[in-house]
């Protein structure tokens, strides 16, 4: 049974990983956000309660 020599499969999954572990983090890393966080106020808004019509 050829799926059970794990010689070729073993070299595809070493070789795969290289390729997730070293290239793709870095290609990730390189892009920029285009929208930059804003910072928050610290003052909160004021909320009023609702008048509900069955109350």
């Amino acid at each position: 049974m050829p799926q059970l020599n794990p010689t070729p499969w073993f070299m595809i999954l070493v070789f795969s990983w290289l390729v997730f572990l070293t290239i793709i983090p870095s290609k990730v890393l390189k892009h920029a956000s285009t929208n930059e966080p804003a910072s928050l106020s610290v003052e909160k808004p004021k909320t009023e309660p609702w008048n509900w019509p069955w109350h």
